[in-house]
């Protein structure tokens, strides 16, 4: 069994360097690397079999449908969903919700409904439900994050009193709380609601059972989960995706079109209107394969300790305050350092060739509860490694040096 370090190898940007020194990428919550497999299979697609997918009989057409197709099994198996069919392949998380929204909330919501989200939710599952509750007038209530970054669920069955659908965060993209999903899930179906879970921060970092979660839908992205941009997926129950009108139209989703009327392919086709990203979900199924080989267990484990290790190292440079201290975390980390704004601290690590990012993280309702409107995130994957955390806490001490501060 390979040691994770040298699993660093597969990834051709990490020998890079910025400003003439190592990169340090520290990133991940924003887009994940791609090994060598995945860079291979999409310039193999490209060079030996560009075809689209579905309606040739002729040979390039078929191997290209039955890699794609051999790419939703394998996202199947991934998160252990009972059949392919619920498997739809969309461009990104973002666009999955949206899917689900527009295609599930616009035919079952009516006014006078409640849709339940999270303080914690990225602007993904927040904005495409008050664009639709704009259109339609049901109520949208948000659960409370506590100071430590865990949810309040002291009062979760009252909140989900008329509830229709419940939305949340598998991870929190911000401060990395690993949400208790089967037991919000429970209480969920006890109060009739339908419940879709955003995992565009749990797939590279933990295994994902759909079964076990007892979710309605999940979604995730590709490029977060060490595969290409623009592909994303969102699984959904097979009745529920049966009931729903199509998100999109035109072609291969259809049955029958006749200038009176149209009906509709059953799932997945009928979520998948066009063209789709086909070397995009072919090299997602790539890294699928990739990230098996080494086994979501052993990566899970491994991130707890990288996890731990980068809490322990930020803690002991003063004057920085980790947002958030849930016990079941993940690796994001976002944090403040007193008397530097984060844009600031930003570029001044790149300058050491530690790449974070800065900002609100597309999560403003959590930065407003947490009394901080930008802060620095620092987000590891499992080819990260503990001196690169060294790395980060020794230019952290550089930066403070810049605006006065002397390192004790």
């Amino acid at each position: 069994m390979r040691d994770l370090r040298e699993y660093r190898r597969d990834f051709p940007i990490l020998q890079a360097t910025v400003h003439d020194k190592p990169l340090i990428y520290l990133d991940n919550a924003a887009t994940s690397q791609k090994p060598l497999p995945v860079l291979e299979t999409l310039d193999t697609y490209y060079r030996t079999y560009n075809a689209n997918v579905h309606r040739g009989l002729h040979a390039l057409s078929e191997r290209a449908t039955a890699a794609y197709e051999a790419a939703r099994r394998k996202v199947a198996a991934f998160i252990n969903a009972p059949q392919p069919q619920g498997v739809i392949f969309t461009r990104n998380t973002t666009e999955s919700i949206n899917l689900v929204a527009q295609a599930w909330g616009r035919k079952f919501l009516t006014a006078g409904d409640v849709v339940l989200l999270t303080e914690m939710e990225h602007h993904s599952n927040i904005v495409p439900w008050q664009l639709l509750s704009q259109q339609i007038g049901f109520q949208i209530r948000y659960l409370v994050v506590r100071e430590d970054g865990t949810l309040d669920l002291s009062n979760l069955d009252r909140m989900l009193d008329g509830v229709k659908l419940m939305g949340l965060t598998h991870i929190s993209n911000v401060v990395g709380t690993i949400n208790p999903i089967a037991q919000i899930v429970d209480a969920a179906h006890r109060a009739g609601a339908v419940v879709l879970i955003d995992g565009a921060q749990a797939t590279l970092h933990i295994p994902v059972d759909v079964q076990a979660l007892k979710c309605d839908f999940y979604a995730f992205s590709g490029h977060k989960t060490c595969g290409p941009t623009g592909i994303g997926v969102l699984w959904g129950r097979v009745d529920l995706l049966e009931a729903m009108d199509p998100f999109l139209g035109g072609g291969e989703m259809i049955e029958s079109v006749t200038l009176e009327k149209t009906t509709y392919a059953p799932p997945p086709n009928k979520f998948e209107a066009g063209t789709p990203a086909i070397a995009e979900a072919i090299a997602l199924g790539a890294a699928i394969d990739y990230l098996t080989g080494i086994g979501m267990e052993r990566i899970a484990e491994y991130d707890e300790m990288l996890s731990s290790y980068a809490l322990e190292r930020l803690g002991s440079v003063p004057g920085v305050r980790v947002l958030g201290s849930a016990p079941q975390r993940s690796s994001a980390f976002a944090f403040t350092v007193e008397g530097i704004h984060p844009h600031d601290l930003s570029s001044l690590l790149d300058t050491h060739g530690v790449a974070v990012r800065a900002g609100h993280h597309c999560a403003q309702p959590l930065g407003r509860r947490l009394g901080v409107p930008a802060s620095a995130r620092a987000s590891t994957a499992f080819y990260n490694i503990p001196e690169e955390i060294d790395a980060l806490v020794d230019a952290l001490h550089e930066v403070k040096k810049v605006f006065g501060y002397v390192r004790p």
